[in-house]
């Protein structure tokens, strides 16, 4: 007696297309057509656009060669963007930590103190940062102190952000076993959602780190301290060859946090 053959498998029915995902790229289109409209939006224009690059090439030809005897005179402005940069990377992540999980709704079942928390944050992260410099410098004085308080609150938004939202996303399983055992709210946190949100805080406070060097320096502008005073002298002054060796010591410094950044994160995530 022979085996009878198996089945012929079918393949399964190809789902049908949603229409919502058309809908929606006609949405988009008419958006972008409304603001890029002569009548209705900014009127954008691809060949004046395409025209009209070649206006800068002046201006851009006077940032080369770049004037290298000037770079000595960037070594403590730079420092003290880097200082700034530490300090506030240090404040803002290490009270975002803790105000993370005030902006959850796993770690925080009461809805008054989850919504105080949102809205404040929401208000927080609605400002810039070049505006928080503003502020200070206005409030008290200009100098390294209200970069880094402007740094500080750019910080803060930062990370509750990402943070409240992974931790809205761990596994809830270790969180009940906690609960089971008799751990107070507390302890639940200590011990069932701070490990598994503790890769993505470290990559988190890293990336802020980053941010918040190529921050210090536009808020440095408006006397917020560091590189940007002597960004904006510069600029008044024309000197586009000192500029250009304030942006090529910027775009360096940046390179080599982001392969110290890469570098942590393969060995602490």
């Amino acid at each position: 007696m022979t085996a009878e053959a198996p089945p012929a498998a079918t393949r399964p029915a190809r789902p049908r297309g949603s229409p919502w995902g058309i809908a929606a790229l006609l949405v988009f289109a008419a958006i972008t057509w409304w603001a890029a409209s002569e009548e209705f939006g900014i009127g954008f224009d691809v060949i004046q656009l395409a025209t009209n690059l070649t206006r800068g090439s002046q201006i851009i030809g006077e940032f080369f060669p770049p004037n290298w005897e000037y770079l000595p005179r960037t070594y403590g402005p730079m420092l003290e963007t880097f200082k700034m940069a530490v300090i506030a990377s240090a404040l803002g992540c290490g009270i975002a930590l803790f105000i993370s999980f005030l902006a959850s709704r796993v770690t925080t079942p009461n809805p008054p103190t989850y919504l105080v928390s949102r809205s404040v944050l929401n208000v927080i992260r609605a400002l810039p940062d070049l505006l928080y410099a503003l502020i200070f410098v206005a409030a008290v004085g200009v100098g390294p102190l209200p970069g880094i308080l402007a740094l500080f609150f750019f910080n803060v938004g930062v990370v509750v952000k990402l943070l409240s939202e992974t931790i809205d996303g761990v596994d809830t399983g270790p969180i009940e076993a906690a609960r089971a055992t008799g751990a107070n709210r507390t302890q639940t946190v200590r011990w069932a959602v701070v490990p598994q949100v503790l890769p993505n805080y470290v990559a988190y406070s890293l990336y802020v780190f980053e941010l918040n060097i190529r921050a210090s320096a536009v808020i440095g502008i408006v006397g917020a301290g560091g590189i940007g005073n002597n960004i904006n002298t510069e600029r008044r002054f024309f000197n586009y060859d000192n500029l250009s060796v304030i942006l090529i010591e910027i775009f360096l410094f940046v390179v080599v946090i982001e392969l110290i950044s890469i570098w942590l994160r393969r060995r602490l995530v």
